[in-house]
């Protein structure tokens, strides 16, 4: 297979009370904190215009996901067959991307409280996009 490299550089970081992988919850409605996104000072103009009340999309780098991981049963349920992992949400992946749809808490400079956010502490965040919007033309 001849597969081309590409580089992310993170763009800030997860802080959560979550800090074990193993007791975290899976999905973000599944009872889940609210967090902060910690911003690098590179990126912070693009954090112009966020809005409290909306929601996002944020990307993270799941930084303690196993990378060789094919096959999963899902949830981790053993009682359920192995299944592919791209047709799961496990974490474990070939490139574990999270993808997790927040609402903004509140903005203070290069930090941004959101709720609610499974990803544990340290994490990096990757990117963030808005929810789309039809009606604010976004």
């Amino acid at each position: 297979m001849n597969l081309t490299r590409y580089e992310l550089q993170p763009i800030g970081w997860v802080e959560s009370s979550l800090v074990d992988r193993d007791t975290a919850p899976r999905q973000g409605n599944e009872g889940a904190p609210d967090a902060w996104l910690v911003f690098d000072s590179e990126v912070l103009t693009g954090l112009h215009d966020l809005e409290v009340g909306s929601e996002i999309i944020l990307l993270t780098w799941l930084h303690r996901a196993r990378r060789d991981v094919l096959t999963v049963h899902p949830r981790d349920d053993l009682n359920r067959p192995l299944c592919g992992v791209f047709s799961t949400r496990s974490s474990d992946r070939p490139n574990p991307i999270g993808l997790h749809t927040v609402q903004i808490l509140a903005v203070n400079g290069a930090r941004v409280h959101v709720r609610p956010l499974e990803a544990i502490d340290g994490t990096p965040i990757v990117d963030m996009k808005p929810v789309l919007n039809p009606a604010m033309g976004r």
